[in-house]
Formats: C-alpha cells, sequence, structure tokens
C-alpha cells in the first residue's frame, strides 16, 4: 500500500530548459558551456555544485576559467537560473490535494544557486513556501550526492523514516526510475509533456 510520494522535482513538478541555459552562458563568452549541461545530469563543476563538491564561490571561479571576459556573481546565477522555466499553479493545487491523503517529499538534483532564488520563489506563487507542499526535502547538494546513485535514496528513507516499497517515486529521467525501482520503490516514470497528476490517477499502483 502506498504511503508516500517521493517527487522529482525539474521536469516533474518545475518545468525546465536546458537550452535556455546554455544561451544565457554563451551570451556570457562560454563557448564550451554544451559540454557541462546535460538533460537529466551535469559535468565539471555543474556536477560537483549539484553534489555539494563545491562552493557557489569555488563554481563561480572554476566557471570563470571558460570565459574570456569579465562577469560577475549575478551575471553567472542568472545564467545558470535560466535552466528554471517555472511551475504552473495547478500542479501546485495537486501536491496540496494529494498531501490530504499522502505523506509528500521530494528528491531534487539541484543546486544551492538555483533553490535559494529561483526555485523557492517559485514555491511562493499561492503565497506560501516551497516547506508548505512537501513533509521533507532531500536536494543533491545537501546530501552530497545525486540521483542515480543510491546513497541519496537511501538518504531519504533513513531521515524520514519512510519504507521503500510503500513509497512512489515520480521522476523523468528513466535511469533514476530504474535505480529507484532496484532499491524496493515503486515507481512512476513522469515522460516530458505529461502531468504527474494525470499519471497519479492512471496508476494501478495507487
Amino acid at each position: 500500500m502506498i504511503k508516500n510520494l517521493l517527487f522529482d522535482l525539474g521536469g516533474v513538478i518545475m518545468d525546465i530548459r536546458r537550452e535556455n541555459c546554455e544561451e544565457a552562458f554563451r551570451s556570457l563568452g562560454m563557448a564550451d558551456i554544451g559540454e557541462f549541461l546535460g538533460d537529466y545530469g551535469q559535468k565539471g563543476p555543474f556536477a560537483d555544485l549539484e553534489a555539494g563538491k563545491v562552493s557557489e564561490s569555488e563554481f563561480r571561479k572554476a566557471v570563470r576559467l571558460h570565459i574570456p571576459c569579465q562577469v560577475t556573481d549575478e551575471d553567472i546565477d542568472r545564467a545558470l537560473n535560466e535552466f528554471l522555466i517555472g511551475i504552473p499553479r495547478k500542479r501546485l493545487e495537486k501536491l496540496r490535494e494529494l498531501r490530504r491523503k499522502y505523506r509528500i517529499y521530494m528528491l531534487s538534483n539541484t543546486n544551492s544557486i538555483m533553490w535559494d532564488r529561483d526555485i523557492s520563489k517559485a514555491f511562493q506563487q499561492e503565497g506560501l513556501s516551497v516547506n508548505d507542499y512537501f513533509d521533507g526535502i532531500v536536494t543533491s547538494y545537501e546530501a552530497g550526492c545525486c540521483k542515480p546513485d543510491p546513497r541519496i535514496f537511501l538518504t531519504v528513507t533513513e531521515r524520514f523514516g519512510i519504507a521503500p516499497e510503500e513509497t512512489l517515486f515520480l521522476d523523468d529521467s528513466q535511469s533514476n526510475v530504474e535505480a529507484a525501482s532496484k532499491l524496493g520503490f515503486g515507481t512512476l516514470h513522469v515522460p516530458p509533456g505529461s502531468e504527474y497528476y494525470e499519471l497519479i490517477e492512471q496508476s494501478p499502483s495507487i
């Protein structure tokens, strides 16, 4: 019996677009940005920031090595946040509805620059905060590892005392879904263009 819903953020709750971020960094002069960004995973300093291996200042310093002109911290932060488009209000409303029946958690590969700026702001459109939608949140940068690493899933179960077999994990990345399934989680793949709440309504496991 499913008691818990464990949500990915980008691509499931929040709309994202990697190409926007690439264009923003290219406009700053970072011609090789395409080597570092992927739809489901990052490389180099971007991956290190997401996994909590470097500080924000260390990340910006590493990025500047790839930009031939002078740029400010704000320039870099703004370009990074271009990855995020926003959260349709209906998805927030559905989270609140689901929370009446299930315990709701988030497990996200993200970084502190995005989290403290545009992600937190996107959850405020109903006059609430991100913590008003979830019973618990684990982010990769504070956990020190990223999905699909099994350690980050174990961080969720240990921190919140939830059982994988009682938890449905929703993610847009097939590799993350497969990793969770191997650990005993119920899983639901959320393909691009679909809505998580519609898939939940259609799921026979709920």
